[in-house]
């Protein structure tokens, strides 16, 4: 049986089957010693002694730290319009990270209905004409394309804290709010519980449980790398004069060309240079 896991309680796992049916399994004793599943993980298991035994994780597409998911599809940047304040720096610098993790970033504006300022519309606007997609929501009412764009997929959610991650989770699939505290109160009595890790159903998709992304953290990317985590670069990238360009001072590179031309918003490639520097930096306190 092909199933993928879906809940991890200690030495527990629930998987999920093709048809939708949950069944419980453990993992055979190869696997324990060898590998760490993750929630989002395919697995093969079989019926053995009255119970299904994983015997193989199928290879990885990608997988996050925090929260432990694998398989994911997308993650979603919830980023409010004030309270806390709209930040294009947050923004850009998950999506270079969600982008190095081989994962989709989608943008959610959100408390759309307290009003906006004509700086932080033209920010939006920015994202909304540019590669990744940008939804806008309000507390109020929810844009229905959001309850599109989770089914069928595994997603994780990250932002500031305030921004609505929960609320949004809550109005999409009331039952995630009742879930997670479950979970909670459960965890706070089980002193011998080691790992809790769960895909919850929202909006006929798959949701990790713990709202969040590792933290900001560039020590593993590379300058001649970083480019490519820049989603409105892709055009660019290969077109410039250097094949080691990393569009900071090098002549004749497309991207710093796309920007004097527009064609790149320059808090963009502003945010890139700002991350840029830090990787070049801590580069230079290791030498």
């Amino acid at each position: 049986m092909i199933g993928r896991i879906v809940k991890i309680v200690s030495k527990e796992y629930t998987l999920q089957k093709e048809d939708g049916e949950r069944v419980n399994a453990v993992l055979t004793g190869k696997i324990r010693l060898q590998f760490t599943p993750a929630a989002g993980d395919l697995v093969e298991a079989q019926w053995i002694h009255d119970r299904w035994a994983v015997q193989k994780v199928l290879p990885r597409k990608n997988h996050l730290i925090r929260p432990f998911v694998a398989n994911v599809d997308q993650a979603l940047i919830v980023m409010s319009i004030k309270d806390p304040d709209f930040s294009t720096v947050l923004i850009d610098r998950l999506s270079m990270l969600i982008r190095e993790a081989g994962i989709t970033p989608v943008l959610i504006v959100t408390k759309c209905d307290l009003g906006i300022d004509p700086e932080t519309e033209q920010k939006i606007q920015e994202y909304e004409n540019g590669p990744m997609q940008t939804i806008r929501t309000s507390m109020v009412s929810l844009d229905p394309s959001l309850a599109d764009l989770l089914k069928g997929k595994i997603s994780v959610l990250t932002g500031q804290s305030g921004a609505g991650k929960s609320t949004l989770l809550n109005t999409l699939e009331p039952s995630f709010h009742l879930a997670t505290q479950e979970i909670s109160k459960a965890l706070g009595r089980g002193k011998h519980t080691t790992r809790h890790n769960e895909l919850h159903v929202v909006a006929e998709g798959l949701v990790a449980d713990t709202p969040g992304f590792s933290s900001l953290d560039f020590s593993r990317l590379q300058a001649k790398d970083l480019g490519y985590d820049v989603i409105e670069f892709a055009p660019y990238i290969g077109k410039c004069r250097f094949n080691d360009c990393i569009h900071q001072n090098e002549p004749g590179c497309a991207v710093k060309e796309a920007v004097d031309q527009g064609a790149i918003p320059r808090t963009r490639y502003n945010n890139y240079l700002e991350v840029l520097k830090m990787i070049q930096q801590r580069k230079e306190k290791y030498i």
